[in-house]
C-alpha cells in the first residue's frame, strides 16, 4: 500500500490518473499537457506502474495507458479501515476516548 500512496504523493502523478479516469491514453497524450522532460514523465510512468496504478499496453511505437481503479479504490479503503471507520462510513472511537470533555 504504501507505493500506492507514494504515487499519489505527487499533484503531476494524481493528474495523470485523472486524465486517465476518462479513458485509455498513449504517454505522449499524457506528456503533452504537462510543462515537464520526457525523462520526468517516463519516471513518473514508472512510479505509478510500480504503484499498480495502471495498467501499460504497447500499441505499436506507441505506450497505452489505462487507469486500474479498483487498485485505488482498494488501497484507499484499506487506508480508511485502518483507521477503524466501518463500511458504512460511522466514526468508531477507541473505548478508552471520551465523545465529549468530562465537565468541570
Amino acid at each position: 500500500m504504501s507505493s500506492v500512496f507514494k504515487a499519489l504523493s505527487d499533484p503531476t502523478r494524481r493528474r495523470v490518473l485523472q486524465l486517465l479516469r476518462a479513458g485509455p491514453m498513449s504517454a505522449g497524450e499524457i506528456a503533452a499537457r504537462f510543462e515537464v522532460s520526457k525523462p520526468t514523465m517516463s519516471a513518473h510512468f514508472a512510479v505509478l506502474r510500480e504503484a499498480d496504478l495502471v495498467h501499460a499496453e504497447k500499441a505499436g511505437k506507441s505506450v497505452i495507458y489505462h487507469l486500474k481503479l479498483s487498485v485505488l479504490e482498494e488501497a484507499l479503503l484499506g487506508f480508511v479501515h485502518s483507521f477503524g471507520a466501518g463500511a458504512e462510513g460511522s466514526r468508531a472511537v477507541p473505548d478508552d476516548i471520551p465523545d465529549k470533555e468530562p465537565a468541570t
